[in-house]
């Protein structure tokens, strides 16, 4: 099926068709929809790679995630997948493990595929790699963080706010003595640092500070909870930085014997589905993670369709959760 028969059934030029599925925004509503309908019954469908090789612009957009198994990273990627894919883009997903190496090499690998665009679960930190995708010359956004400088466009929260929430939720609970687990960098280190303003504001005794340098599992949780209770006489609430650490944590707490919140209360970030469903329920902080992701995708498909032309950021709003665990 070439492009000249779509054309010819919708009573648009061919010109109109090639722009109608891949430059939308500069094609109207009536005509849009008149193309779709032909594309639909002819079962016509374009190829992406001769494109690529004739434009130079690939219909490929490289998502890189930081942990493959996170829930709340999933539903981000589905949400921009939701926005692209049905005007012709694809995603490309890959992991960087919260490892600077996987992500520089990743990064560098770029420039081989030509992109059309650049979506992270997370900001980029190291300047050599923000100057490699700077120069790359494709839209590029960043989530989950809010820094004052991102790379082009961000849409993400802020995770000191997050870690402040739950030090405030501590003391109004009536906890005193408060402990943290989390990740050695990146967001962990932001939502500590929200976590240590909360607990001096309150008037709280942080007992302990646990850091991890990766987080894969729901065992990562168990031993860090394991360590902090076994080097520390009393601790009345803990914050893991995320849902994962919280509930491995909470699963050890159980086999301990203990019982939540009376003999220990566990708070967590992100609200994954089963933050709601392992006894007696995971107090955490929510964010609407799929909103991230299609708000991401409608921004990069602003940008593409030329829309847009310069850097943009949205922030979206915190909620914290509560639940048996505190």
């Amino acid at each position: 099926m070439r492009i000249e028969e779509v054309a010819r059934i919708a009573g648009v030029s061919p010109i109109t068709v090639s722009r109608a599925l891949h430059q939308p925004g500069r094609v109207s509503e009536e005509k849009r929809l008149k193309v779709q309908q032909a594309v639909e019954v002819t079962g016509y469908a374009s190829n992406p790679h001769a494109r690529a090789l004739r434009s130079g612009r690939s219909n490929i957009v490289a998502a890189f995630v930081s942990n493959i198994v996170s829930q709340q990273f999933g539903l981000a990627v589905q949400g921009c997948a939701e926005v692209l894919e049905p005007r012709g883009f694809q995603l490309m997903i890959g992991q960087t493990s919260y490892s600077y190496a996987r992500e520089t090499s990743m990064i560098q690998s770029l420039l081989a595929l030509r992109p059309a665009a650049v979506l992270f679960t997370g900001v980029v930190e190291l300047e050599e790699n923000r100057s490699f995708l700077r120069e790359l010359g494709v839209p590029v956004i960043e989530t989950w963080a809010f820094p004052p400088d991102p790379i082009d466009m961000l849409v993400g929260f802020s995770n000191t706010d997050g870690g402040r929430m739950v030090a405030q939720h501590f003391a109004a609970q009536g906890y005193r003595r408060v402990a943290f687990i989390g990740r050695s960098g990146g967001r962990g280190l932001l939502r500590l640092a929200g976590f240590r303003d909360g607990v001096r504001s309150a008037g709280l005794k942080l007992v302990a500070e646990l850091s991890l340098d990766t987080v894969s599992g729901l065992s990562d949780g168990q031993r860090a909870l394991n360590q902090l209770l076994d080097s520390h006489e009393k601790i009345d609430a803990v914050f893991c930085a995320n849902d994962l650490i919280a509930m491995g944590a909470l699963l050890e707490a159980s086999r301990r014997g203990l019982n939540m919140p009376g003999d220990i209360a566990i708070a967590g970030f992100g609200d994954s589905d089963l933050a709601a469903e392992i006894p007696p329920g995971l107090t955490t902080i929510r964010m609407d993670c799929r909103q991230i992701g299609r708000r991401a995708g409608e921004m990069l498909l602003a940008r593409l369709n030329g829309e847009t032309d310069g850097s943009s950021s949205e922030t979206v709003a915190l909620e914290l959760v509560k639940r048996g665990s505190t």
